[in-house]
C-alpha cells in the first residue's frame, strides 16, 4: 500500500503539469460540498488508500465528516468527486426532488465483471438496459438441531437465514431448492455453501472504493487483487447458473415446455411480435445472476443482528413470542396472511435496519447533470452516497440513535396504522428508494418478515450457557456482526406443526 501511495503522488505531480485542474464550477455557482484538501490530479486518493490499511473507506469518511460537523462532504477521487450524504432533507432533495438527475450508476471494474460488460439493468448506468417460497424448510433444519436434545441445540443463526434467503430465491428463478442434493436435515450441501460464499463476496467488492475505478489506467495491473477476487466469485456462480439456463433455452426452442413455472421461463419465453427473443442468452444470464446477488443479504444481516440484541434482552423476545402466539397460536405456523398484524415483529425488522445496515452506504446515484443540491453545487458525474449508518444513527432524528429499541417504531404509526419496513422520509434505508432503487421490495420485506416471525414463533432462542451476553462487535471490514451469531434453539410448538420434519 505504501509504495501504491507513492505511485500516485509522484503521478499526480506528473500529471499536475500536463493538465489544468478542474474548475470547480462558475463563479456565481454555489461552492461544493466541504471535504478533505485534495491532492492534484489524484485527488483524496492517498488518503483513501491509507484508510484501507488503518481500518476501511467508510469509516475514514465518516470520521472526517463528524469531525467537519457536516452532514454532506465532497471527496474528489481521481476526477470524479463523491458525496457522501447522512442527513435525511438532504437525501430527500437528491432522490425525491431531483431523482431523474440522480438515476444513473457508475461503470466500476466489479460491476463490469458480474454483468459481463453491463448487460443487466441493476447495475447500468441509465439509458442502458436495464413468493416467498414456504420456510418450512427453514424450521425444518433448525428443528433437526435441536429434536434430539432436551438442552435443545445449538444453530449457527448466520448459515440458517443466509440460506433460508438463497433457498427462496432459488426456487423463485429455478424451481429448485439446491444447486446439489442439500443435507438429510434440510441444511445447505457444498453446492449451496461455496455459491452463497460467492454471492457475498461479490457484494464486499461490488462498490468497494476500487482505486481503479478512479484511475482507470490502473485497471489492467490491478494493483489491489479486486477483479481476480471478483472474476472468481463470477466463475463460481456461474458455475452453477449456466448449464441450468442453456437447459432451460433448450427446452422452450424443443416445445418441451410451453407455460412459464419460474422466473427463469418468465426471461426465455420473452419474445416480440414476430417470435423472436428480446433477451440473448448472455443477457438472461446476468439478469439472474443480478437477481440472486440482490436479493440475500439484507434480510438475513437483519436477522442476524435482531436477534443478537435481542438474545441480550430477553424481555424483547418475550413481547415477539406474546404478539404470535396471540395473532396465530401455537397450533400452525405463521402465514403471509398474518403479517398485517405482527406489528411488533416488524418493528424489531425495522430497528435492525436503522441501527444494523447491510453496508455503510447505498450502491451511488452518479449526476447526469450540474445540479445545486442543499445549497451546495454537484458537479456532473458525481457520484452521490447516502450513508445507511449516517442516516439510520443521526442524533439530529434519533433519540439514543446507538440503542436498539423496536418500540420508537410502534410510537411513529398512528393506531390502527401497519408498520412497514420501508421508510420513505430516508430516516434510514431499508431498501433503496428512487428511480433505480430496490424493485423487491415487496419480495425483500416478505422474505425479511417471514424469516423473523418462523424461528421466533418455532423456537425457544437462549445464549449457550457457556458464554455471558452475545459479543456485538461488528466487522472492521464489513458491516456484519464480528463473529456469526450462535444461539441455543428448542421447539416451543405443538409437537405435529413440526411433522414435516420427519
Amino acid at each position: 500500500m505504501l509504495s501504491l501511495s507513492i505511485l500516485l503522488i509522484f503521478i499526480s505531480f506528473a500529471l499536475y503539469y500536463l493538465f489544468k485542474p478542474q474548475r470547480r464550477g462558475k463563479a456565481n455557482q454555489p461552492s461544493l460540498p466541504p471535504g478533505p484538501k485534495p491532492w492534484p490530479i489524484v485527488g483524496n486518493l492517498p488518503q483513501l488508500i491509507k484508510s484501507k490499511k488503518k481500518s476501511s473507506v467508510p469509516h475514514w469518511i465518516h470520521s472526517f465528516m463528524k469531525e467537519m460537523n457536516t452532514e454532506i462532504a465532497c471527496i474528489r477521487l481521481g476526477n470524479v468527486h463523491v458525496i457522501p450524504v447522512t442527513c435525511p432533507e438532504i437525501s430527500r432533495e437528491f432522490l425525491k426532488n431531483h431523482d431523474a438527475d440522480f438515476a444513473s450508476r457508475p461503470l466500476t471494474m466489479a460491476t463490469d465483471v458480474l454483468s459481463k460488460g453491463h448487460l443487466g439493468p441493476l447495475f447500468a448506468p441509465s439509458g442502458d438496459q436495464r413468493k416467498v417460497e414456504r420456510t418450512d424448510n427453514l424450521v425444518r433444519y433448525v428443528h433437526n438441531q435441536c429434536k434430539n436434545s432436551d438442552e435443545g441445540g445449538l444453530v449457527n443463526l448466520r448459515v440458517a437465514a443466509r440460506h433460508y434467503c438463497g433457498n427462496v430465491m432459488r426456487k423463485l428463478v429455478f424451481n429448485q431448492r439446491y444447486f446439489g442434493e442439500g443435507k438429510a436435515d434440510g441444511g445447505p450441501g457444498f453446492e449451496e455453501e461455496e455459491y452463497i460464499e460467492a454471492i457475498f463476496t461479490s457484494l464486499a467488492y461490488v462498490y468497494s472504493f476500487c482505486i481503479s475505478d478512479y484511475l482507470p489506467f490502473l485497471r489492467d495491473l490491478d494493483l489491489e487483487g479486486h477483479e481476480k477476487i471478483m472474476k472468481e466469485a463470477t466463475r463460481v456462480m456461474d458455475k452453477y447458473h449456466d448449464p441450468i439456463i442453456q437447459d432451460r433455452i433448450r427446452k422452450w426452442r424443443d416445445g418441451e415446455i410451453d407455460e412459464p413455472q419460474d422466473l427463469l421461463d418468465v426471461l426465455v419465453s420473452l419474445t416480440d411480435d414476430n417470435g423472436i427473443s428480446l433477451l440473448s442468452t448472455n443477457e438472461i444470464k446476468v439478469q439472474i445472476s443480478e437477481i440472486m446477488i440482490a436479493a440475500v443479504d439484507n434480510p438475513s444481516n437483519a436477522l442476524e443482528w435482531a436477534l443478537a440484541e435481542m438474545l441480550n434482552k430477553p424481555e424483547m423476545i418475550r413481547k415477539v413470542i406474546d404478539e404470535l402466539d396471540n395473532i396465530v397460536g401455537k397450533d400452525r405456523l405463521v402465514q403471509e396472511s398474518d403479517f398485517l398484524l405482527l406489528n411488533y415483529v416488524k418493528a424489531c425488522a425495522r430497528e435492525a435496519f436503522r441501527l444494523h445496515p447491510i453496508s455503510p452506504f447505498i450502491p451511488p446515484h452518479v449526476s447526469v447533470a450540474d445540479t445545486t443540491v442543499g445549497d451546495y453545487f454537484i458537479p456532473k458525474g458525481s457520484y452521490v452516497v447516502l450513508s445507511r449508518e449516517g442516516l439510520g444513527r443521526n442524533p439530529k432524528v434519533w433519540d439514543d440513535p446507538f440503542e436498539f429499541k423496536p418500540e420508537r417504531h410502534l410510537q411513529d404509526c398512528k393506531e390502527g396504522e401497519e408498520v412497514v419496513l420501508t421508510e420513505p422520509e430516508l430516516r434510514f434505508v431499508s431498501f433503496s428508494r428512487g428511480r433505480r432503487g430496490c424493485p423487491g421490495v415487496v419480495l425483500g420485506s416478505s422474505m425479511t418478515t417471514m424469516l423473523f416471525a418462523r424461528l421466533l414463533q418455532g423456537f425457544h432462542w437462549s445464549i449457550p450457557s457457556n458464554q455471558g451476553a452475545i459479543d456485538l462487535s461488528q466487522g472492521k471490514r464489513d458491516s456484519f456482526l464480528a463473529k456469526p451469531l450462535l444461539a441455543v434453539a428448542k421447539p416451543r410448538l405443538s409437537p405435529h406443526v413440526y411433522s414435516f420434519s420427519r
